[in-house]
């Protein structure tokens, strides 16, 4: 029988929780790494006892561990995260130029076919790879060194690259989102990129052709159709049918389009997740009420998911990297909060059930089905 690991990252440590396929009984392990934030963690799609965690310290720097056993034992491998000198600068807060410097992983994607390669993005916004398992690291320079590069800008939380998807039919593409530059595209394995953002409208930018700029805060596909994305943007649940060559909005009757995570279920293409939050300067749920909101049609059509979420005096909110499903047969979804609650659904939304409550803030969920 199937069972399932959740991949958990806080801001003082990681946890891995344990279940099988009825996902009712659970082993928490952890901290890990106790006392690190812990941005990501993330297992090989291709071997799963492989599991790679960034952790990152105002004192210590950063760091990446590397499991080859479940997460049983661990390892620090390769840490040289090196800009590969592509001249040029970003833009700063004020509209000044400023120095590209290197400051955490933000993100890890293991290869969908190899388990020895992975792929990094950083703050400020870059694209590594690693062909060694995490041994060394090379910049897809390439990115960075875009002619819009230097009209970059960092968003509230740093200008990170926090989102990579890797096409599971064509292995040259590669899609990125960073914060607050926009979505890219690579179809050539990383060596050059086209901005995506086709369709995007922001109030702080004046000019609606604009290539770059965007605050998008995620982006989801399901691998069977990896020409359609979905986005959350700042403000706007977007999506695009054509490799993001051009978006439309599917915001709908949410209560708010704001928010930061978008998922997909595991078997339904059209069927999507989103938590929205208050405002931008708001980061809680809409009237305290924790509502996870479905819908089945790809946007547009959207319904709350209530059933086991606290419905009064609830001001969590849910980070850009802090949803996964599984591929269970019943798909499971899961999230965590930043007031260290991890929530399961074992049915597809329909009602949910906390697996822990009181853990560090969570900055990262991602989930294994292990045979």
């Amino acid at each position: 029988m199937s069972s399932v690991r959740v991949l958990v990252g806080t801001r003082k440590g990681a946890f891995i929780l344990t279940s099988d396929a009825k996902r009712k009984d659970w082993r928490v392990e952890g901290p890990l790494f106790a006392g690190w934030e812990i941005f990501h963690m993330k297992g090989s799609p291709v071997d799963t006892n492989r599991i790679f965690v960034s952790q990152s310290s105002g004192w210590f720097g950063q760091l990446i561990q590397r499991s080859d056993d479940g997460g049983t034992t661990w390892e620090p491998v390769g840490n040289q995260f090196v800009y590969d000198g592509v001249p040029g600068t970003h833009q700063w807060y004020d509209g000044t130029p400023h120095p590209w410097e290197f400051a955490r992983v933000w993100h890890l994607e293991p290869s969908l076919t190899d388990p020895d390669s992975v792929l990094a993005g950083v703050e400020d916004a870059a694209l590594f790879r690693s062909s060694d398992a995490g041994a060394s690291w090379t910049e897809l320079s390439g990115l960075r060194g875009h002619d819009t590069g230097s009209q970059w800008q960092p968003g509230a939380g740093g200008m990170c690259l926090h989102t990579i998807i890797q096409s599971p039919t064509d292995p040259g593409r590669i899609v990125v989102a960073i914060s607050a530059a926009g979505a890219f595209r690579s179809d050539d394995n990383g060596e050059h990129w086209k901005p995506i953002n086709k369709g995007l409208r922001s109030e702080e930018i004046p000019d609606v052709d604009t290539e770059v700029g965007h605050c998008v805060h995620h982006v989801a596909m399901h691998p069977s159709r990896p020409d359609v994305l979905f986005m959350q943007k700042h403000w706007d649940i977007m999506r695009s049918n054509d490799a993001g060559e051009s978006w439309f909005e599917v915001s709908g009757n949410l209560p708010t389009d704001f928010g930061f995570v978008i998922d997909v279920h595991a078997h339904e293409p059209e069927t999507l997740f989103v938590v929205p939050i208050t405002s931008d300067s708001m980061h809680f749920p809409v009237d305290g009420q924790l509502r996870v909101y479905r819908s089945r049609s790809g946007g547009n059509e959207w319904e709350p998911l209530t059933k086991g979420l606290p419905q009064s005096n609830c001001y969590v909110n849910v980070l850009r990297d802090a949803m996964a499903v599984d591929t269970l047969e019943d798909c499971g979804v899961y999230f965590g909060t930043t007031g260290g609650q991890v929530y399961v659904s074992a049915n597809g939304g329909d009602t949910w059930e906390a697996i822990v409550h009181d853990l560090p803030a969570v900055l990262s969920v991602e989930v294994q089905t292990v045979a």
